[in-house]
């Protein structure tokens, strides 16, 4: 899943960015309002944390321009605890849900973790549950049949991926702009490894190709 975090506290954005990268995000980082307002609208962005105190372009002001253009994207204000107008005017605005400062990282990442499910469909229960599968996130394993199969960093990223996105035709392309960020070189045929190596960890059947369009994960037999 990529991430856009909008901080302009250069330490609070480093421990975050640790903290998310090691969950198995791919996290683009900005500082300035304006850049963000630019770039959320133009990336296919996962989900977005913003920071409201932004220099250039206040984070209220950058979510109220994304909603009133029609941008869906989950997002997840950080705000002062002592401003409970700020939470408000942030919910007002469009937020999703809202994580006050100061805070624990762990915290964040099960707020994201929830939103994406949320955003998905999906219940938030302890594991993410597809197809069958049951996707530990916090230890980055499945659990296929009872029996517990270990995961690379890459095949953790994927498979994720494709459990929130069941039955839904993934191209390579579009896979490619979710699970890399905007610095990271995308190459098709790295993803086509990481899918063989999926099937061969959990059978061929659980993610299809279909030819000249992409994969399909957990596609009903016809």
């Amino acid at each position: 899943m990529r991430l856009l975090l909008v901080e302009d506290h250069v330490p609070l954005a480093d421990e975050l960015m640790a903290g998310l990268i090691r969950a198995g995000y791919a996290v683009d980082w900005l500082t300035d309002g304006r850049d963000a307002l630019y770039q959320g609208q133009t990336e296919p962005y996962d989900l977005i944390i913003l920071d409201l105190g932004l220099p250039g372009l206040p984070g209220i002001d950058v979510l109220k321009q994304w909603r009133t253009q029609g941008l869906s994207t989950p997002v997840l204000i950080l705000t002062a605890r002592s401003s409970w107008s700020e939470r408000i005017e942030g919910l007002k605005a469009g937020a999703d849900d809202y994580v006050t400062k100061p805070f624990h990282p762990e915290e964040l990442q099960l707020r994201v973790q929830a939103l994406l499910r949320r955003s998905h469909g999906q219940s938030n229960q302890p594991l993410l549950q597809s197809a069958g599968l049951h996707l530990d996130e916090a230890r980055q394993c499945v659990i296929n049949e009872g029996a517990e199969i270990q995961l690379t960093a890459a095949e953790f990223r994927l498979l994720r991926y494709f459990m929130l996105h069941p039955q839904q035709i993934l191209s390579k392309s579009h896979l490619a702009e979710h699970l890399y960020d905007g610095e990271t070189e995308r190459d098709s045929n790295v993803l086509e490894v990481h899918v063989n190596h999926l099937r061969r960890k959990l059978g061929r059947a659980v993610i299809e190709t279909r030819r000249g369009q992409g994969y399909i994960f957990g596609a009903v037999p016809q």
